[in-house]
């Protein structure tokens, strides 16, 4: 898709006119969806594709690597964590068990379904490095970094 470089945000004055009759319908479009994005900051259920995936964290100190995964309302049941190949994968399914049939709903914003993450470590991990804990709808993934690999100076012999 060709995307007009031109900006266009809150201020609609144009810096320059196109030559393509289509350019302001692009603008116009993306402005509408930006403004709709921008009304529903908090709302996972807008943004598509990636509406059941949890928000992370990754974070790194000097000898870990730590990841936080907003899971609320699944517990250690419905979580499943892999290591393969050093990509750690976070699999989950939130499921909606509620049989309410007197209800009528307005609104419906919470989502469900299965999910899966994965984030891409450093070589040399192992899997017994890896701990997790789950508390308050919030996953911590705990990977212990591997040891620097060693360089070692090999001695250069005289030929015989």
């Amino acid at each position: 898709m060709n995307k007009s470089v031109t900006p266009v945000g809150t201020d609609r004055n144009v810096a320059r006119r196109e030559s393509n009759p289509f350019s302001f319908l692009q603008q116009e479009i993306d402005r509408l969806f930006e403004g709709v994005n921008r009304g529903f900051p908090s709302f996972p259920a807008f943004s598509g594709a990636g509406a059941n995936l949890p928000r992370m964290d990754v974070s790194e100190t000097d000898k870990a690597i730590e990841i936080e995964a907003e899971l609320p309302g699944l517990e250690t049941k419905d979580v499943q964590i892999n290591l393969s190949d050093n990509v750690l994968t976070i699999r989950g399914e939130k499921k909606n068990e509620r049989e309410e049939k007197d209800k009528d709903y307005h609104l419906v914003e919470r989502s469900y379904g299965s999910f899966s993450r994965s984030v891409e470590l450093p070589q040399g991990v192992k899997p017994e490095d890896v701990s997790a804990e789950i508390a308050k709808g919030v996953l911590k993934v705990t990977v212990k970094k591997p040891a620097p690999k060693q360089s070692k100076q090999i001695e250069i012999k005289p030929a015989a």
